[in-house]
């Protein structure tokens, strides 16, 4: 008997798949708010003013920050079209048609795996850099 599986995805059911996609678009809603909230921050005025290339360290990262939510943008558009497409799996009559599927989903496995790892280094990033540098509150007495 030939192995053609991949990753063992191709001994997923259909409803698995389509379950494995349901998870990586919460992941990636996740991800929209969080990008949000790095946005805001890094928009906000709780930086002490006189830390050196502060600003071209916010912009840095602010650059950075459009290429991930691009990045999500698309990484979620191929979900969508995969979701689309998952019926046609049904409709296979022979193992290279539906491997083809399963070897898509795989892709988008890694893709989603990629963009959310990428996001959360930098993420990371950010937040050790602005840990150092935000204005300290004088406690109210």
């Amino acid at each position: 008997m030939e192995n053609n599986d991949i990753g063992g995805v191709q001994d997923k059911e259909l409803a698995e798949l389509y379950s494995d996609s349901q998870q990586w678009k919460s992941q990636l809603r996740l991800m929209a708010d969080e990008l949000l909230f790095i946005k805001r921050l890094l928009n906000s005025y709780v930086f002490e003013p006189n830390t050196p290339n502060l600003f071209e360290r916010l912009q840095g990262y602010q650059d950075r920050l459009k290429q991930i939510h691009n990045q999500r943008i698309v990484v979620r558009g191929n979900i969508t079209r995969h979701e689309n497409d998952l019926g046609g799996i049904l409709e296979c009559t022979d193992r290279a048609c539906s491997l083809e599927y399963y070897k898509k989903h795989e892709h988008l496995s890694n893709e989603t795996a990629d963009c959310l790892l990428d996001f959360q280094n930098l993420k990371s990033e950010i937040f050790n850099y602005a840990g150092g540098i935000l204005k300290g509150r004088k406690p109210r007495k």
